[in-house]
Parts: structure tokens; sequence; C-alpha cells
């Protein structure tokens, strides 16, 4: 949709934000075997798009572009978003512009790995 205003979506606001929530505490389940903080914490996670038809896009990054679960870390990704009520389907996009830094990880994520 290049130049197109977005729509706004038929799905209620109570119920996006509510498969927004378990979205998120999905990922965090969802761990890069190399690091001791789940992906969301670590800042992987650049994008997440519900579409009217309840399909979630996912853009997300690797801590380095030669993580050795490059090729597996999608597919964990989607199989969390397919674990939330209502969500039909999901797509993982792998980007890696803008890079990833530890500058992106939460606080949260920081203490873990006594950073702070």
């Amino acid at each position: 949709m290049d130049g197109a205003t977005k729509t706004p979506s038929t799905i209620p606001q109570a119920e996006l934000d509510r498969i927004t929530d378990d979205l998120i505490a999905e990922l965090k389940t969802v761990y890069d075997p190399e690091i001791p903080v789940d992906i969301y914490e670590l800042g992987l996670i650049y994008k997440v798009d519900i579409d009217d038809d309840y399909h979630v896009d996912i853009e997300m990054t690797l801590t380095a572009p030669g993580c050795p679960v490059a090729g597996e870390m999608p597919g964990w990704v989607e199989e969390a978003a397919l674990r939330v009520k209502g969500v039909k389907s999901a797509k993982v996009n792998l980007v890696f512009d803008p890079p990833w830094s530890p500058a992106r990880m939460s606080d949260e994520a920081k203490l873990e790995l006594n950073m702070l």
C-alpha cells in the first residue's frame, strides 16, 4: 500500500489489544539459545501487524546475521504466534536493517545479562 492511507481495522480494539498482549506473552516464550533472555526483551521483534483476516506479519532480526538458529527461529516465532487464540496464520520476515544492537534490549534483559 505505497502512499495509501491505512484504513482502520475491522477487528474491535479490545480484541486487537487482547491479541497483542497474548502475542507478546507468546513471543516471550521464544529464546535465543545462546542468550538466556527471550527474543522480545532482546529487542529482536521490530514490527507486528495483525490484518482484518487475523493474519499476523512479524518483522524480526537476529543478534547476528550468522546466528546458528537463523533457519529455525522464524519457525519458532510463527509457532508462538499461532498459539494465540484468534490468530489464523502468521508469517515471519527476517530483516537486518536496522542491524540489532544491545541498545535495543529492555532494561529487564540488560539486568538479566548484568549489563546495567
